[in-house]
């Protein structure tokens, strides 16, 4: 009987640590989500940073070019297209009614659905809340700013600091096993870098490549708001399946306002852009970088999405990576290192220092 209440007794410690530990993390879920994407941006730059490395540059240096390379290209941006984004956004918003005696006057001069419109808006305005209300979601929203821009720091600070302990950290889990299993392991966690990383440039390229294509082909059509266009089909290829299908019926409904013809040709472009990713670019340049099927991909966002809000979507294809590859090497029994390894930018052996 005493050994029996034993086990019952450390069962129960087990199962109550497991459960707490659950609920520890699901409340933590903000911390350990920034702590993860911090290990997928490391990945995604250790071979650039293994590459410097071999050719006699500090790891601390290149880690120092990627930040600087990045904020280049950020600063880029802003200078490039920014100011042009703006003016687009102007000429949208040209035609709003900005104070109360203009839209008293487009009201009263309106009619139909335009009118319907316009009145909603005019009643809103007149629940706005008072001016000490206004300061005080004004300092919400300075707050949220300021929790955004140390959430930032916090990702890009593991980033940096997982290039330097990832070695160390794997050597201490190595020694928690017994030695018959290290190898498949190591192999295993080296095959999960590597498609980590090579996922986050694969974005960061399809991101550049849409962006650019499809502004040129929305420019060259005719549709109004062409950059702003193009900018948000880029960006949303960051949200896999549904992204892709935002920015088509975006696209469609602004080639509407100028006319059906303009809003079938940007039907097509982004069509024709979606075929040339999924035929040439991502099987020739891309590769299986992730190693999984557009459904399971389609199943992960969802699930994500469902579970944890739309934000975590973002994590959802690295989740399902591990996922994959877990299953691979301890259901189905694979061998890691015969796995194809990803080489996107930079060749494998460079990951591999």
């Amino acid at each position: 009987m005493g050994q029996v209440a034993r086990k019952a007794a450390v069962a129960t410690l087990v199962v109550v640590g497991i459960v707490a530990l659950a609920l520890a993390l699901w409340k933590l879920r903000v911390l350990v989500s920034l702590f993860f994407l911090g290990l997928v941006i490391a990945a995604a730059m250790r071979p650039g940073i293994e590459w410097l490395h071999a050719r006699r540059v500090p790891r601390s240096v290149g880690v120092a070019v990627h930040y600087v390379a990045l904020a280049g290209v950020v600063a880029l941006f802003l200078w490039l297209v920014v100011p042009r984004a703006v003016t687009q956004v102007g000429d949208a918003l040209g035609t709003v009614p900005t104070t109360k005696s203009e839209l008293d006057k487009a009201t009263r001069n309106s009619t139909g659905i335009k009118h319907t419109i316009l009145s909603a808006v005019e009643k809103r305005l007149k629940k706005l809340p008072a001016a000490s209300s206004l300061v005080h979601a004004s300092v919400g929203v300075t707050k949220t700013a300021f929790e955004v821009l140390i959430a930032i720091f916090f990702t890009f600070a593991v980033a940096a600091y997982w290039i330097f302990e990832r070695d160390r950290a794997r050597r201490v889990l190595l020694s928690l096993v017994p030695r018959e299993h290290r190898k498949t392991i190591r192999d295993t966690w080296e095959l999960i870098d590597l498609r980590l990383g090579a996922f986050v440039r694969g974005q960061l390229l399809l991101i550049g490549f849409v962006a650019t294509v499809l502004s040129l082909a929305f420019w060259a059509i005719g549709v109004p708001f062409w950059l702003l266009l193009g900018i948000f089909a880029g960006v949303v290829e960051i949200v896999p399946v549904i992204g892709p299908l935002a920015a088509g019926f975006v696209a469609i409904a602004v080639g509407l306002t100028a006319s059906v013809g303009v809003a079938a040709a940007a039907g097509i472009a982004v069509l024709a852009v979606r075929l040339l990713e999924d035929y040439v670019v991502i099987p020739k340049v891309l590769g299986h970088a992730v190693g999984i099927s557009p459904l399971v991909v389609l199943v992960s966002v969802t699930a994500i999405g469902l579970l944890l809000g739309g934000i975590y979507v973002l994590l959802a294809v690295p989740i399902a990576a591990i996922f994959v590859t877990l299953v691979d090497v301890v259901v189905r029994d694979k061998d890691p290192a015969d796995e194809e390894v990803p080489t996107l930018l930079f060749p494998a052996k460079d990951a591999e220092a």
